[in-house]
């Protein structure tokens, strides 16, 4: 492995890179929460089914995830800021192209090449982060703070949408990432240039990729299709076999005999999962059973994503005193446990009650997210960031895909139900993570 250009003078300019990381992953999700308060909107113009307003979250999430896996090599290979502010322009066009889509086909595929953009932008960024703060106590304390960018526009995602849809239509709901974009890529043009690294791409494997989690979504979203199903798993063995004899394959398997690893994009897996799952079942809940306003419902959603914000930062104050084990874990278990309680809402639950009880869904995955990206990115060299951030939000993508695709067929308590058990699970195996993080 060869370096092509000097590193950049990162003592330079740290505060400059953590801020055009964070601009950036609140591009990424500021539309989120929007989205599915702006869903009921979208079908009613345009007559689609639950499952093709499943489509609509899961075009954006599938796309993100499979392309995440080679995205973390670009990102090291173009270097991070160039990555980064390729990622960004794509995002904000596509925006632009999902607010002037003329039907649902348009739609869908203005949001497959949002993701494609998503996933370019989140590993480049996090490596950005990486690269700028190598202490590791820092390094954790700068990741709380990325991650804050989301936290923000999941936030501002529901008041955005529920306001933008019902005043000026869903549309608007995407025009409002045009001025971050720009913004994004103004303070981009001044932070410091990130090295190349010498790394070949894998596009076998990515083609697998794409193929494995689009027919797996397919099969699920459609009714547990068996073709497509069989479809998915011959190309996840096939993605396998091309991973292991590939001579720089783009997820080398080897990473997974480390138990960090492995544990930290489970456990990831189950965080979106739970997270995405609830969020789209409940925004149809809200707008089918209760018969809510998209503001309305966006104002119900407001205090579990705002919460999210304050929970990073807290995690990242226990972490550095307690270590990265008990936010992770007691994170989790606060979200099961909330989750255990939404089984009772039905429609004579008040409103102020559902809105409270979702505060200990956003405070408890709000926990664990920083410490357990920290931990990753303490595991991993340096020049090996963009990789391991592409896998570690891959895996969580994909939880958030397949999650929408489960909980959509079987309904809100059903899913819960299963959201729970994994929560549980995960908040056990997060005790055999480090104790402490691993400083280089």
């Amino acid at each position: 492995m060869t370096t092509t250009l000097a590193p950049p003078q990162q003592t330079a300019g740290p505060k400059l890179v953590l801020a055009t990381a964070f601009l950036g992953v609140f591009l990424i999700n500021l539309d989120s929460m929007a989205m599915n308060v702006a869903l009921p909107g979208i079908g009613r113009e345009f007559g689609g089914s639950t499952a093709a307003l499943q489509w609509i979250v899961d075009a954006y999430l599938v796309m993100f995830a499979a392309l995440l896996l080679s995205a973390g090599a670009l990102s090291d290979r173009v270097g991070a800021s160039r990555a980064f502010g390729a990622g960004a322009a794509v995002f904000t066009f596509a925006s632009v192209a999902c607010g002037l889509a003329p039907g649902l086909g348009g739609l869908i595929g203005a949001r497959l090449l949002q993701g494609g953009a998503a996933a370019i932008m989140l590993p480049s960024s996090l490596a950005l982060v990486r690269q700028a703060f190598p202490d590791a106590v820092a390094r954790a304390r700068a990741i709380a703070l990325w991650t804050v960018g989301g936290a923000l526009s999941l936030a501002a995602g529901p008041l955005v949408g529920g306001v933008l849809t019902g005043t000026l239509g869903w549309r608007a709901i995407f025009f409002v990432n045009l001025p971050v974009g720009v913004v994004t890529l103004l303070v981009l043009a001044r932070a410091p240039r990130s090295p190349r690294v010498t790394r070949p791409l894998d596009p076998l494997g990515q083609v697998t990729a794409i193929v494995t989690l689009v027919a797996l979504t397919f099969g699920v979203i459609d009714g547990v299709q068996p073709v497509a199903l069989g479809v998915a798993a011959v190309a996840a063995l096939v993605f396998v076999l091309v991973e292991s004899r590939a001579a720089a394959p783009m997820v080398p398997l080897g990473l997974f005999r480390s138990r960090t690893v492995t544990l930290s994009v489970v456990i990831g897996f189950v965080v979106n999962a739970a997270f995405y799952g609830l969020v789209f079942v409940l925004s149809l809940y809200f707008h089918d059973r209760l018969g809510l306003s998209a503001m309305t419902a966006g104002l119900v959603f407001a205090p579990m994503t705002a919460v999210i914000a304050v929970a990073n930062l807290v995690s990242a104050r226990v972490a550095a005193r307690f270590g990265p084990r008990l936010p992770i874990a007691v994170g989790q278990l606060v979200c099961a446990a909330t989750m255990v309680a939404l089984l009772r809402v039905d429609e004579g639950t008040p409103l102020p009650v559902v809105a409270a009880l979702l505060v200990g869904v956003g405070f408890g995955l709000g926990s664990a997210i920083p410490s357990l990206t920290a931990v990753l990115m303490g595991h991993i060299a340096a020049d090996r960031a963009g990789m391991a951030a592409g896998v570690l939000n891959s895996f969580r993508q994909t939880g958030g895909a397949l999650a929408v695709a489960v909980f959509g067929a079987v309904g809100l308590r059903a899913g819960l139900a299963v959201a729970v058990v994994m929560l549980v699970a995960a908040s056990a195996a997060a005790l055999l993570l480090p104790r402490r993080f691993t400083a280089d």
